[in-house]
């Protein structure tokens, strides 16, 4: 039988190919998904989006690149030399974004169908409980 972070880790590689897949279908990376999410949250300047993503801002003005490439991000200068910009979804952007909730929050309703409230409140309670002691019991 696998321990628990081994079933947990298991889980999350088919929970994430899924969610490839998905964006895939809507010609996005993980990465741009998560962008698209981060922008449709308020995150509006590379200095916030890197700050909130946890990105370096070479990576980030990457993905920010291809997406306004794809059309799905637009950009305008808020400062005096054009060097500061603000993101925000386009109108095809937000509908990408859209479908991907949609889909996703899909998913999830499926995979936890057979499942009942108490277990899936059980579930969370435990998976806090998990991270809480994780986070306490670092590896020096």
């Amino acid at each position: 039988m696998k321990t628990i972070l081994n079933a947990l880790q298991d889980a999350n590689k088919t929970y994430q190919a899924e969610l490839l897949q998905l964006a895939k279908t809507n010609q996005v990376t993980l990465a741009e998904w998560h962008l698209l999410d981060a922008l449709a949250q308020g995150w509006d300047t590379q200095d916030k989006l890197a700050q909130a993503m946890k990105l370096d801002h070479s990576t980030l003005s990457r993905q920010l690149k291809a997406l306004g490439n794809k059309g799905l991000v637009e950009s305008e200068a808020i400062s005096r030399d054009n060097r500061q910009l603000k993101y925000t979804l386009s109108e095809n952007g937000t509908t990408v974004l859209a479908t991907l909730t949609d889909q996703a929050q899909a998913y999830s309703k499926q995979i936890f169908s057979v499942w009942s409230e108490d277990e899936q409140q059980m579930m969370k309670i435990l998976l806090n409980r998990l991270e809480n002691s994780l986070a306490k019991n670092e590896i020096a």
